[in-house]
């Protein structure tokens, strides 16, 4: 708001030497995360007090989990995502360019996730089951929403904004600088795919205290660079990644995300004051998965967020073994989070354990930018 306000007044020959600061990307950024993290700040202990005295018994623990979950997370409030989601949109709205479709576009995919899982959270609370909105049901809303962003993202890019209309259908590939793979209007299909995937994965990562939250403030940190280096032509052509106009103005959502995020963590870190829910995790993965599909950077996004991506498999396989051995399993829980719980690591390990391969793949997804 505040940068669309910076250029009405500039195209209007008003000029404001402090406002001049607004035209960069990087100052923009920095206060957008900023802002974020102030807004969950200030909301922190009132709210949790808030939400524990509405939830009576918080959020349901699943009794097939471990152990000292039972007695140790018993009570602990859930929906905290939506203080991660009330300072992501402020920061956004206040420091994003919200004359850019790719913004919007993130932002109401975000926001539409986020209600969804708080829909999905609210029957979970009031009816105390592990069982909320129906899995086919969600997936059913998550898809709609997903196919309307993967169509709005490739009208985004056609001639209008100086992309032309065969590369906004197209897959670029890691590694490789001019192999495109024009899919025409099965791309939108693809995005679709990408963005409910990561939504899930997200999703299912969600299990300990501070599990998921760091791992999305470090793909979000390193997608705020790709969509920086690619909404940037002259650094698009230096490192030969393809240019994608506007896709930087994404810089400022990114860093909302991580200023959201650690501001979520201070309450959120072991032994966790309130659980992020679905309403967090679906809105974060579905934020992820957008801005990858925007910066044309979907297959990096799964090395970036190849955690979230072993967590979803883990299920998968746990599942499609359990079915054809009629009861036996892989892993010993899954998803993989517990598994290493049922080991015997402490919560903690797990979690800084986890983020440590997050920093580690967000670093091998960062130099697919370099190594064409």
């Amino acid at each position: 708001m505040l940068y669309v306000i910076y250029q009405h007044l500039a195209a209007n020959g008003h000029y404001v030497p402090v406002l001049n600061l607004l035209k960069y990307l990087t100052f923009r950024t920095g206060l957008s995360l900023f802002t974020a993290q102030l807004v969950v700040a200030a909301m922190g202990n009132n709210f949790i007090a808030w939400m524990r005295t509405k939830q009576g018994k918080g959020q349901p623990i699943r009794s097939d989990g471990p152990e000292r979950h039972l007695l140790e997370k018993r009570g602990t409030p859930t929906m905290g995502g939506f203080m991660i989601l009330a300072g992501l949109v402020v920061g956004t709205l206040l420091w994003g360019d919200l004359e850019n479709p790719y913004v919007w576009t993130a932002l109401l995919v975000t926001a539409s996730y986020g209600l969804l899982g708080f829909l999905d959270d609210y029957k979970k609370v009031t009816k105390q089951t592990a069982a909320g909105v129906s899995g086919s049901m969600k997936l059913l809303i998550q898809f709609i929403i997903a196919l309307v962003a993967g169509a709005v993202l490739v009208w985004a890019t056609h001639p209008a904004t100086g992309e032309p209309a065969a590369f906004s259908a197209s897959l670029a590939f890691p590694l490789f600088k001019n192999l495109l793979l024009n899919l025409g209007w099965f791309y939108i299909a693809f995005a679709a795919v990408v963005i409910v995937g990561a939504s899930n994965a997200v999703n299912l990562t969600d299990g300990l205290d501070g599990l998921a939250i760091g791992p999305v403030m470090i793909a979000a940190a390193a997608f705020g660079l790709i969509a920086y280096i690619v909404g940037n032509v002259k650094f698009a052509d230096y490192l030969q990644v393809h240019f994608v106009s506007g896709s930087g103005d994404l810089l400022p959502f990114c860093g909302a995300i991580v200023g959201a995020g650690l501001g979520f963590l201070w309450y959120n870190a072991p032994p966790a004051k309130i659980f992020m829910g679905d309403t967090g995790s679906l809105a974060l993965g579905g934020a992820l998965g957008t801005i990858a599909v925007a910066t044309k950077h979907e297959f990096v996004l799964a090395i970036v967020g190849g955690l979230f991506v072993l967590e979803a498999c883990s299920v998968m396989i746990q599942i499609a073994y359990f079915k054809a051995t009629k009861g036996k399993r892989i892993f010993l829980m899954a998803p993989i989070h517990h598994h290493f719980e049922k080991l015997g690591w402490a919560e903690p390990t797990v979690v800084i354990r986890f983020w440590i391969i997050s920093i580690v793949l967000a670093l091998v997804g960062l130099a697919t930018l370099k190594i064409r």
